[in-house]
């Protein structure tokens, strides 16, 4: 593998020990900001604004790096996030917080960068498995990030973001000095329309049958938002889970999901065909949420974990299904449509669910989860509509 990747690869590894090494500690960090032990308001504020900024710069730093290259924007947004994690570690004030969860949901964005980098140097018959290194590093990370956030926390609340500025300070001078360029810039006029991170969503009606997919990976993407959002607070009120444990059994969560993923989808797939693939993943999700939301001991979550992870087979059958179902001159617009869902349900999920779980807080944290299974419980009428009327995904006007 040359060097250039190993740069990639490491820089999206720290993106992913960033977002993952923020969960255990949070809810801690703002308390004693804030001074009070009612914080998943600001919980939800702060997860969404993170993904806001996600949502608005991820196209534009798509944009600059065809226009300017690739390196530069990669090199700013490693710097940015250094400076996030300065700021995080010693800000004292909630305000300051906040601004350091921007610039982070900022330069997280560059992952759109990294993969049209990884794209510019990498032979076509190479980049599925190059792809799938990226998603195995960004997985570790994830992994890494709650078990080292959790560990470094219980020692001082402050010194997770502290090692965090340190690597990605440490990544960034490897970057500057290894990382070439990977194409010639275009230097041409951006056009400000390219920039509208709303843009795809206009493209959800002039597919017959788009409405419904949309939809689907819009909620799934939306429950997955909760736990990110209430995990650490339920660990804490519910077992008195201190930041170690929190940050254990979000890794041990990481890593059954990721095991799940790198094998099961395809079996279950076929086993079961797409569209049960997803009810099954729902199913096993619904089960483990409902056994969490009464669960009176810890180390129940660590024994439900295994079933909670095979929901990890639902939204791979589903996509696969889906992407098959379209022409390929629309793939791109298709991708662009469900990016956008993503985006925007991560946006207002952490908002929701936040507030949500300060009304029942003192009184069942656990029930949380049951609105969980609500939500997932939307989805089933909506996969079978998507999985029957994806059969004709066309232009509207056809």
């Amino acid at each position: 593998m040359n060097r250039s990747l190993i740069v990639i690869f490491a820089a999206i590894c720290l993106d992913a020990v960033g977002i993952g090494l923020v969960f255990p500690i949070l809810p801690r960090l703002l308390e004693e900001v804030t001074h009070s032990p009612d914080v998943a308001p600001y919980i939800g504020i702060m997860t969404a604004l993170y993904a806001v900024m996600q949502f608005v710069f991820a196209p534009m730093l798509g944009a600059l790096s065809d226009n300017l290259g690739r390196r530069p924007v990669l090199l700013v947004s490693l710097a940015g996030a250094a400076i996030n994690y300065v700021v995080m570690a010693f800000a004292p004030q909630l305000w300051m917080l906040f601004l350091g969860r921007a610039i982070a949901g900022l330069t997280s964005a560059n992952v759109s960068v990294a993969m049209a980098y990884i794209t510019d140097i990498s032979p076509p018959q190479t980049r599925a498995r190059r792809f799938g290194l990226f998603n195995a590093m960004f997985g570790a990370g994830f992994i890494v990030g709650p078990v080292l956030g959790g560990l470094l926390g219980d020692h001082w609340l402050r010194l997770p973001f502290i090692v965090a500025a340190v690597l990605n300070a440490l990544n960034l001078l490897l970057a500057f000095f290894i990382l070439p360029e990977s194409r010639s810039p275009a230097r041409r006029q951006i056009e400000l329309a390219a920039l509208n991170p709303l843009r795809p969503l206009g493209w959800v009606f002039s597919l017959k049958g788009l409405l419904p997919v949309v939809l689907v990976f819009f909620i799934l993407s939306a429950t997955g938002d909760a736990y990110g959002t209430c995990w650490a607070l339920w660990g804490f009120d519910t077992f008195g889970w201190n930041g170690l444990w929190i940050g254990l059994s979000l890794g041990a969560f990481g890593v059954c999901q990721t095991l799940v993923q790198a094998f099961l989808p395809g079996p279950a797939t076929r086993l079961l065909g797409e569209r049960w693939a997803v009810i099954v993943g729902i199913g096993c999700a619904s089960t483990a949420l409902l056994a969490m939301a009464f669960a009176s001991q810890g180390w129940m979550v660590f024994a439900i974990m295994p079933v909670f992870a095979l929901a990890g087979i639902g939204a791979p059958a589903f996509q696969a299904f889906v992407t098959r179902k379209v022409d390929p001159a629309l793939q791109g617009q298709l991708q662009g449509v469900l990016a956008s869902a993503v985006s925007l349900a991560s946006i207002v999920a952490p908002l929701a669910f936040s507030t949500f779980y300060f009304g029942v807080q003192k009184h069942w944290p656990g029930a949380i989860w049951l609105l969980v299974v609500v939500i997932y419980a939307t989805a089933i009428p909506l996969v079978f509509l998507a999985t029957r009327t994806a059969r004709s995904l066309q232009p509207a006007s056809a």
